[in-house]
């Protein structure tokens, strides 16, 4: 019988602060895209430079970096990733995720060293499949969104060991047969299938009867309309054991377009979870309570488990609205420390002096801090940072550390 590993803790990134706060905050792994071939455009990604150093940092703590390469690739793309894997070659990543048959063989050509893990895209829900890919030398499959955990766990029973598992356990949910959509492009030309998806899932829609044009009728019980393709954020932080027996190696996270402060908090709840439930499981149930407190600190749009239980009913969509639950705002991230001995920070909110602000360590504390004086760069003093992206230098009264992260809880 086959005896179940501590799982990794695969964490998005798209740029490199976000991956250095991934890993200090406690992931084994995290997954990028660079700036082609992914199914992020919109996101910044890694240029070849950034991705280069992002796998050094990763690397120098004993933590791994995938690239997405999971295009639904067409002719005019397959030139274009012979030339992009011939430069990751150099670059050296842990592995590369795929979708598509056509670029899984270019791969095997021109990075047989790198390892494949095929992607969620490839509609991966039954162990034939498995066998399949492990045939053709992935070393990974993440499994579809669509399969429960007794799916899975019999897709473990029917593969072999060296082959692992991974599979989304928390993030935002497709409504599209494994992310296979063509919504975005049918009504902008932008396709999900190749990085451009527009999120149309996400918007409001009407039913309009053919014999009676501009007469819009009720979806469910809304007579204004209804975000009936906008489902609710998956999470399993309170289903550790579950998703542990039933024997998945990587448990994903979703999010490649988040912030540093969604990723810190995610990252460090689950990494939480996961050691305390290997250190005891009375310890683990005990903590659900916190986790599930800190997870709610992240903004979302509602939980709900999924097919992991049974098919998803009404109550997995949200129908009145398509926003965020937004507890915190992101404010910034210590970058360092200037010879005055004020904290350097690239701000992405608005704060001022006098506020109390929350700090959030990699070790699990939060801390309550004055926000004592704000400088420029050039060392003038401001009574708030009002700018996005300026660079400024704060005294918080306390001892910092860098990459400690700074949030602040709306009303």
């Amino acid at each position: 019988m086959r005896e179940y590993k501590k799982p990794e803790l695969l964490i998005p990134s798209s740029n490199l602060e976000v991956l250095k706060a991934a890993i200090l905050y406690g992931a084994d792994a995290v997954y990028i895209g660079g700036e082609m071939y992914g199914l992020r455009a919109k996101a910044k990604n890694f240029s070849n430079e950034d991705m280069k150093a992002g796998i050094e940092f990763a690397h120098s703590y004993g933590k791994k970096v995938y690239v997405t390469a999971n295009i639904t690739a067409h002719n005019e793309d397959l030139s274009g990733v012979r030339k992009y894997f011939k430069d990751l070659k150099e670059i050296k990543p842990d592995a590369v995720i795929i979708s598509d048959p056509g670029v899984f063989e270019i791969a095997k050509e021109e990075i047989p060293e790198i390892g494949i893990h095929i992607s969620t895209q490839a509609n991966n829900v039954n162990y034939g499949t498995y066998r399949f890919w492990h045939r053709m030398g992935a070393t990974r499959v993440v499994s579809a969104r669509e399969l429960s955990l007794e799916e899975i766990k019999s897709i473990r029973e029917n593969i072999p060991d060296e082959l692992e598992i991974e599979t989304f356990i928390h993030g935002a949910m497709c409504i599209a047969y494994s992310g296979r959509c063509l919504l975005s492009n049918y009504f902008t030309g932008r396709d999900a299938n190749r990085g451009a998806c527009t999120h149309a899932c996400r918007w409001k829609y009407h039913i309009v009867e053919e014999t009676r044009p501009g007469e819009y009728l009720p979806i469910e019980e809304n007579e204004r309309g209804t975000y009936i393709f906008n489902s609710k954020d998956l999470c399993m932080i309170e289903y550790i054991p579950e998703l542990i027996n039933a024997g998945i190696d990587s448990f994903k996270i979703e999010g490649r377009m988040k912030t540093a402060l969604y990723v810190a908090a995610v990252t460090r709840t689950y990494r939480k979870a996961i050691d305390d439930f290997f250190e005891s499981p009375s310890k683990y149930q005990e903590n659900i309570p916190y986790y599930k407190d800190e997870i709610s600190k992240c903004t979302y749009r509602q939980f709900t488990t999924g097919f992991f239980f049974q098919k998803p009913d009404e109550d997995a969509q949200i129908y009145d609205n398509n926003t965020y639950v937004k507890e915190y705002t992101y404010l910034g991230i210590i970058n360092g420390k200037n010879e005055e001995g004020l904290y350097e920070l690239e701000q992405r909110n608005k704060f001022a002096v006098g506020e109390e602000i929350e700090v959030m360590k990699p070790d699990g504390r939060n801390l309550i801090v004055a926000v004592k004086r704000i400088t420029d760069e050039n060392g003038e003093d401001m009574d708030s940072c009002p700018h996005p992206k300026q660079k400024i230098f704060v005294d918080f009264g306390i001892e910092l550390d860098i990459y400690d992260i700074l949030r602040r809880k709306e009303d």
